[in-house]
């Protein structure tokens, strides 16, 4: 620390002394305090002069680069690719997606410009969407598909509202988790699945979405592409390019409205998508090849539908299509036009129209391919003027109709013959059954009936095989796709109403059989080993590889049963032996010598059956995990779900720590 050189204590003369010594190191102070601010200024100079020149070199780095970017992609071997060739290429990824344009113009502007030039590119339209969503994509769709393409529309209206389905999915115990139906089964109730959800993930600024575009139809495809979209939106749109200056792009969406509540401004937009939707795809009808529109229930702008009228030179497909019933008025709409109307729809080979009005005698209801109507439940047709319909289309080879409330015929049912009629599928009032009394289907393939029980049925499907020629038929479906709940079978109406099974000795050719609410142990017995005391002598049903039962209840020995059949039909490769189980208790203790016996040519006529594939159990029975694990031993795949009555005591199981 320094020090003053002064005496102590101070005298006068050495307080003029420091007095002068204070003046001077004041000076001496202000005199650094000022070159060290010009030292400062002149650093900062040189500071901001370098980083001047840092920011130019950088700015001259970043053109250079951009420079070698370009020519780098110039000297690429793509570019040297022609556009004729270019757009070879982008036809064929059309054909893998049919929305592949979206993608393909947000690449570079070469691509943009192939794309907008093209537009068979965007002349199918594949979109689910919601009524929050914004109506403009399908203008922007359709304007740049151009004037004269035919156009692929399939669009699917979906609510916003959660799956309620998917909380009881989850509750139920499953010994394998496999779907019931995969999409787009034929199989399946009503004849079009709904797609599957959209996931959903939380990002800065909206919900990561990833579209999925599908439905059942083969040619719709789930693309994994990512679109944020804002937090106010409900339903997703096919993700849009990056911004250009061009004509066809999509306008801003926000105005003014954006001041208003959510809700109002929401309720606005659901109010009017189906009407500004439908001007813009009527406007194209002329244009329409295929023409596709599904919604699971009834929305604010449904009567946009109305507007469906006009020529259709083109169209070859057309359905609309609800998953829930509602009521309708009288609609003048293509599927009500009077009968001496006249619209150019010579085309029209594949019809479906589900839970809509529409009239037995419209234009539009003939010459037809394939046909399916699922009636509303406020529509009362005559059963006479339905076998009309059947009539007006003798060129069927698929037909399904399901009316829930139709009227006795005015006129005689005559016999209809429909030679060319493979697939028919026929479901609600047991009044229907009188129509399947009056057809004549040579070439039948696959059966589906799903009529009210009321009085049996194997003797109706019986006469239909015997009437029509005994066709091969391979597939058959009774009261599958009914309310066959837990408590099916205990009320009228529920149940397949089949007496005997005996009649399945006659389809030699079956290789699929579906069956709800009937009881079990008949059918199991049935279907196994040859009998004598049950007047069996040989194998019924040799080629059943799919057997698949819902709501059939078992009662006493019905899953020892189940396991003889199996034993008999699947046996263990290494013969004799019932695999882990050990159910000699169950009477079967010589079935797997019994059954390689049988297969050694002494079973009845001595056909050997195909073996099971694929087994399905839902709402059946407790069947238990053991034999769960065993019959997938034997069975390549095996599906069963546990009755609702019993799933609670099966929790309790497995809380109590049991094995499953």
């Amino acid at each position: 620390m320094a020090s003053l050189d002064l005496p102590e204590p101070p005298t006068q003369a050495t307080i003029a002394l420091a007095r002068a010594q204070l003046a001077h190191l004041h000076d001496t102070t202000k005199g650094l305090e000022a070159r060290i601010n010009d030292a400062r200024d002149a650093l900062a100079r040189i500071v901001e002069e370098r980083t001047a020149a840092i920011r130019d070199m950088e700015r001259e780095l970043a053109a250079v680069e951009d420079r070698l970017a370009l020519t780098k992609a110039y000297v690429s071997p793509i570019k040297r690719l022609p556009h004729e060739l270019l757009r070879h290429i982008f036809l064929f990824n059309f054909e893998d997606c049919a929305w592949s344009a979206w993608v393909l113009s947000a690449v570079c502007a070469v691509w943009r410009k192939v794309a907008l030039s093209m537009p068979t590119l965007w002349s199918k339209i594949r979109l689910v969407t919601t009524q929050a969503s914004s109506a403009e994509t399908i203008r922007l769709w359709l304007e740049r598909s151009g004037r004269t393409v035919p156009l692929d529309i399939e669009i699917i209206l979906k609510s916003p509202s959660v799956h309620s389905g998917v909380v009881d999915s989850l509750a139920r115990r499953r010994y394998l988790s496999v779907p019931p139906h995969a999409a787009g089964d034929p199989w399946v109730a009503g004849g079009w699945t709904t797609p599957p959800p959209l996931a959903q993930t939380a990002v800065a600024g909206g919900t990561a979405v990833h579209l999925q575009i599908g439905g059942a139809h083969p040619t719709v495809h789930v693309v994994p592409v990512q679109a944020v979209v804002p937090n106010d939106t409900v339903g997703p749109a096919p993700p849009s390019p990056p911004p250009h200056a061009h004509e066809w792009d999509m306008p801003p969406l926000i105005t003014s409205e954006r001041t208003q509540p959510l809700s109002q401004q929401r309720l606005r937009k659901n109010m009017h998508w189906g009407h500004i939707a439908f001007y813009y795809l009527v406007e194209q009808m002329h244009r329409w090849e295929r023409f596709v529109f599904r919604f699971d229930k009834q929305f604010a702008s449904i009567g946009a539908l109305k507007s469906i009228e006009g020529d259709a030179p083109l169209l070859r497909e057309f359905e609309i299509s609800c998953t829930d019933p509602a009521f309708y008025g009288d609609w003048k709409w293509l599927p009500s036009a009077p009968v001496n109307a006249h619209f150019d729809i010579g085309s029209l080979r594949t019809l479906t129209l589900q839970h809509v009005p529409f009239k037995w005698s419209s234009p539009m209801l003939r010459n037809l391919r394939h046909l399916q109507l699922r009636s509303l439940p406020t529509v009362h047709i005559a059963l006479d003027r339905i076998l009309h319909i059947v009539a007006a289309n003798p060129q069927l080879e698929s037909l399904a109709l399901h009316f829930t409330a139709p009227n006795q015929p005015v006129l005689p049912l005559n016999p209809v013959t429909l030679p060319e009629l493979k697939s028919l599928n026929l479901g609600g009032h047991y009044l229907l059954s009188s129509l399947l009394d009056s057809l004549l289907l040579p070439v039948l393939d696959t059966l589906i009936l799903d009529i009210e029980a009321r009085d049996p049925i194997e003797e109706t499907v019986s006469q239909l095989l015997t009437r029509s020629g005994t066709p091969p038929l391979t597939r058959l479906s009774l009261s599958y796709g009914t309310n066959t709940g837990p408590h099916a079978g205990f009320y009228w109406g529920s149940g397949s109403a089949v007496a005997s099974w005996h009649f399945l000795g006659e389809l030699d050719h079956l290789a699929a059989l579906q069956v709800g609410s009937a009881p079990l142990e008949p059918l199991i017995t049935a279907l196994s080993a040859p009998d004598e005391d049950n007047g069996q002598d040989r194998w019924v049903c040799p080629r059943l590889v799919t057997l698949a039962m819902r709501g059939c209840h078992a009662h006493g020995d019905g899953v020892a049963k189940l396991v003889q059949m199996v034993e008999a039909r699947n046996p263990d490769a290494g013969g004799g032996a019932l695999g882990p189980l050990g159910l000699g208790g169950m009477g079967m203790g010589g079935a797997g010598g019994g059954a390689g016996g049988m297969f050694g040519g002494g079973g009845g006529n001595g056909a050997v059956p195909a073996r099971l594939r694929h087994l399905e159990l839902y709402d059946c029975t407790a069947v238990g995990p053991d034999v769960t694990k065993w019959l997938k031993t034997r069975i390549e795949e095996v599906v069963c779900t546990e009755p609702s009555f019993e799933r609670y005591e099966g929790r309790l199981v497995l809380m109590h720590g049991a094995p499953v």
